[in-house]
């Protein structure tokens, strides 16, 4: 932590305020990109994809449920792991709450991962959740939507995350892509977001960069190296959780 500077109640509220005229700042150019973001072309989606869901196979119309609009998070989760990433977990634990609100506002959120679904039920059931989670097992839309890789890609070390701009060292990675479905029934890409595009849905880094210690992720082998499944917090005996189990 770097030294803290003991001044009066009207001396923190002036350095306060001054803070604060920075933060409408972004405050508002945050409205400004979040405009621009909504004004992005669409991409029609032409290939069919099939998912299988407890309760059977749907295809990604299904998946909205009805609403206009629809959100994936995709969870790092490859076939042959025994359990899902901790970071996407992380994420998870957050949003699992905010299903209800969304639908109130025409939006279907669902989780999507490459593993076998029973894999799913099972690690989802574990950790408590509700949420939606459908396996893409055996369709491509993971490596359409740029969140899983061929190992030829990954062994190339070419830029194949984030848009080109960046290399991913195994075959999943996180990310969040957005669909809208028209009066028709067609449905449209509107925006992906991948590595630190998503920091500002997971609310607990939120709190935490408000707190004098931040992140408090300065030093560690990767900056996500403290994190843990939630329910290994307390049983942990000293060996960091992999991603892939």
């Amino acid at each position: 932590m770097q030294p803290h500077s003991i001044v009066s109640q009207e001396e923190w509220t002036a350095a306060r305020k001054a803070l604060l005229a920075r933060e409408k700042e972004l405050t508002r150019a945050r409205d400004r990109l979040s405009e621009a973001r909504r004004a992005l072309p669409w991409v029609r989606v032409e290939k069919a994809y099939g998912f299988n869901s407890v309760e059977g196979n749907k295809s990604l119309a299904d998946l909205f449920k009805g609403r206009d609009q629809l959100v994936v998070q995709h969870f790092m989760f490859a076939p042959d792991w025994n359990e899902g990433c901790k970071s996407c977990s992380f994420w998870a634990d957050g949003f699992e709450r905010m299903v209800p609100h969304l639908a109130a506002r025409d939006t279907t959120l669902v989780a999507v991962s490459r593993a076998p679904l029973e894999k799913l039920v099972a690690f989802r059931k574990r950790m408590g959740w509700t949420f939606d989670w459908v396996s893409s097992a055996g369709s491509d839309f993971n490596y359409d939507y740029a969140v899983s890789f061929t190992p030829e890609q990954i062994k190339s070390g070419s830029g194949i995350y984030n848009f080109g701009t960046s290399g991913f060292g195994i075959e999943d990675a996180p990310g969040i892509s957005v669909f809208f479905r028209d009066d028709d029934g067609d449905i449209f890409h509107t925006y992906s977001c991948f590595a630190r595009g998503l920091d500002p849905m997971n609310a607990a880094y939120q709190y935490l960069d408000l707190t004098p210690l931040g992140r408090h992720e300065e030093g560690l082998p990767y900056p996500m190296d403290w994190l843990r499944l939630r329910d290994q917090y307390e049983t942990e005996t000293g060996a960091a959780a992999c991603c892939h189990g």
